[in-house]
């Protein structure tokens, strides 16, 4: 390309020189004095330069940017392949290290042996299972499931996310699907895991996605074709089981359907103990347990290293069951904001606050400890709930509001989040549960339920009044009153 910009520079400049000699052999001839002549060739000469010039610099200009569409596709592809790395990896990683999927394991024990010993079930007839999907809610440990399963296996790990495969450009992400399988293949046997499956494997509706389909279809086919088993076992890993397409669940692809639920109370007393085998703690390790209902294995991770962070700054040598307490709302919803409150405010929150500690305990609603903006009710892992349970929450929700209205004579918005609550509830019960009067949901019986769990808690805060006041004074002062104080005060007063 350069040669040929050289070649019109030299042709173009010759032309201009010998039509600069015409002009001049032509003015010559009219007797036009020497000088005037060769200012006029000069000004022709700049002339056609800058018009040669322009020219040259066009001319390299536009291949840049009028390259041959296939060199560049081949770039893009060369750039969105960097990106795709498939390496197998080893993992070292057990069932001894995962904590708290008692169940799970029994469902993979087979599994493993499959892996372990694959001619044992050939010479039976029996077919190596060719998918196994991991279903449950984010952070319970899918991805560290698949990888001790490989690792009790003793074969080569492939991951990759879901994600990965779904490109811009039609044709990618089946590629990407062929070269995977191809080297699982070439190791097997080997397990392939594909979290969150459900970017790539969403049922195909009326809106059209030509990359994702297709990407979908080379799974199906890697997964399903004509040929036997070829000792891959695909993990699919995910949270939204009812957005996959149907032709990935049937049987011969993923054959097995494993639900990884939250931790229940052992089972995260076992999670907590894998994660504090290398830490100093002092303590009961069940207390901890049961304030963290609703914790997944991965939320749990990272509450005892937020505690130990905290009891680290605190200068301890231990850690200890309060720093538990300290970071638990951290890990939850995140750092909050401080917040001050002015006297009238405090002598509020600690009244309010103060109600429900009383009434939760004479409703045998179990606490840990409460303070001016927190109370830590323990929930239960119950499958079953009785209407008389559901009704004590409600109280305690409405206890608060009741005694401030009482002795400040005056309602405040400090109430709403538990008002919320104790509706929600009620709602709950008569339109899941049918608790009403009905056994068809009506607005009716919601607001029988709040009046009627209304005009409890106002019998038992009446007869409560000196242990409320007992309670708001510590919390006046300490702004915060543990379940071992609080009874230690109802022993003083009762």
């Amino acid at each position: 390309m350069q040669k040929s910009n050289k070649n019109t520079l030299i042709v173009s400049v010759i032309t201009g020189i010998i039509i600069a000699l015409l002009l001049f052999a032509s003015l010559k001839g009219d007797g036009l004095d020497i000088k005037t002549l060769i200012n006029q060739i000069v000004a022709v000469i700049i002339v056609f330069g800058f018009f040669i010039l322009l020219v040259v610099l066009l001319r390299k200009a536009v291949p840049a940017q009028q390259q041959p569409p296939q060199q560049v596709q081949v770039q893009m592809d060369t750039g969105i392949e960097k990106d795709f790395v498939i390496k197998p990896t080893t993992s070292d990683v057990t069932f001894e290290d995962v904590a708290g999927i008692s169940e799970v394991k029994e469902e993979l024990v087979e599994i493993v042996d499959f892996l372990k010993n694959p001619d044992k079930y050939k010479a039976f007839g029996i077919e190596l299972p060719k998918g196994v999907l991991l279903v449950g809610p984010p952070g319970v440990g899918k991805t560290l499931i698949a990888k001790a399963l490989a690792g009790e296996a003793g074969v080569p790990f492939f991951y990759q996310s879901g994600s990965s495969f779904v490109q811009m450009y039609v044709g990618v992400g089946a590629k990407r699907v062929r070269d995977l399988f191809t080297k699982a293949k070439a190791t097997a046997p080997s397990i392939i895991f594909i979290d969150e499956i459900d970017a790539i494997g969403k049922s195909r509706g009326n809106l059209r996605n030509d990359e994702r389909e297709a990407t979908l279809n080379q799974l199906l086919t890697e997964m399903d074709g004509f040929e036997g088993s070829s000792g891959v076992i695909v993990i699919g890993a995910t949270n939204k089981v009812e957005l996959l397409d149907e032709a990935l669940l049937r049987p011969g692809r993923f054959d097995r359907r494993v639900y990884v639920e939250l931790p229940g109370l052992n089972d995260r007393v076992e999670i907590l103990k894998v994660h504090l085998k290398n830490k100093p703690f002092k303590g009961n390790l069940e207390n901890i347990a049961k304030m963290t209902v609703g914790f997944s294995g991965a939320a749990l991770a990272s509450l005892v290293n937020e505690a130990s962070i905290y009891a680290l700054k605190q200068g301890k040598h231990f850690v200890e069951e309060e720093d538990f307490y300290a970071v638990k709302d951290k890990v939850l919803v995140g750092k909050k904001r401080l917040q001050t409150y002015n006297p009238k405010e405090k002598e509020i929150l600690s009244y309010y606050q103060a109600c429900k500690a009383v009434i939760a305990e004479w409703l045998s609603v179990d606490f840990e400890r409460i303070s001016l903006v927190k109370d830590d009710f323990k929930e239960e892992d119950k499958e079953i709930v009785s209407k008389t349970e559901m009704m004590n929450k409600i109280q305690v929700y409405l206890a608060g509001r009741v005694g401030v209205e009482d002795r400040f004579n005056e309602k405040y918005s400090n109430a709403h989040l538990d008002l919320k609550k104790a509706r929600e509830l009620a709602v709950k019960m008569v339109k899941d549960y049918a608790m009403g009067e009905s056994i068809v949901s009506d607005e009716s019986e919601i607001a029988n339920i709040l009046n009627d769990a209304l005009s409890e808690v106002k019998v038992l805060y009446a007869s409560n009044i000196r242990m409320i006041e007992a309670v708001y004074h510590v919390l006046l002062e300490k702004e915060v009153i543990h379940k071992e104080d609080f009874e230690k005060l109802k022993n003083e007063i009762f």
